[in-house]
């Protein structure tokens, strides 16, 4: 551990992070994990989060789901105050959360020492196509994987 780094449980990790949120904070935090490829690879990109009242489907929320814990996932779709989440990089796990379950939204990810903004027609326009493509999102997500792990 360096000096300037503080190592947290999860639940403690989350629960600071929902505080700073919840005063009108911007957050920025480093995804773990592969289940956002293509559009955010865990460990290497950062994503910055905003409370928000308003989300739709396509959005990136931070979720707190009481039997999984925190996700970081996409709203696959919407059932009035049900949300129903999938990770881009996922082919069937999918989660339910209420709208009052969810802590925050992605404004913008970190990538390449740039930044992506999230509400773009673009980002929102390939987020769209990549929903759509779930029936062979299987085959896309190997050429993304084999492309990933050479850079």
């Amino acid at each position: 551990m360096l000096p300037d780094e503080l190592l947290l449980n999860n639940d403690l990790f989350f629960v600071e992070v929902n505080r700073m949120l919840s005063k009108g904070c911007r957050v920025t935090m480093r995804p773990q994990g592969d289940s956002m490829i293509p559009f955010i690879k865990g460990g290497r990109d950062s994503v910055v989060l905003q409370k928000t009242k308003e989300v739709d489907t396509g959005d990136i929320v931070l979720a707190h789901i009481p039997e999984k814990g925190y996700v970081l996932h996409r709203i696959y779709r919407m059932q009035g105050e049900r949300l129903i989440l999938m990770g881009d990089g996922n082919l069937h796990v999918r989660e339910q959360c209420e709208k009052t379950e969810v802590l925050g939204k992605v404004i913008r990810i970190l990538r390449n020492g740039r930044y992506v903004k999230c509400d773009t027609f673009r980002e929102r326009f390939k987020a769209d196509c990549w929903r759509r493509l779930l029936p062979v999102r299987r085959f896309l997500l190997f050429v993304c994987r084999v492309f990933s792990t050479h850079t």
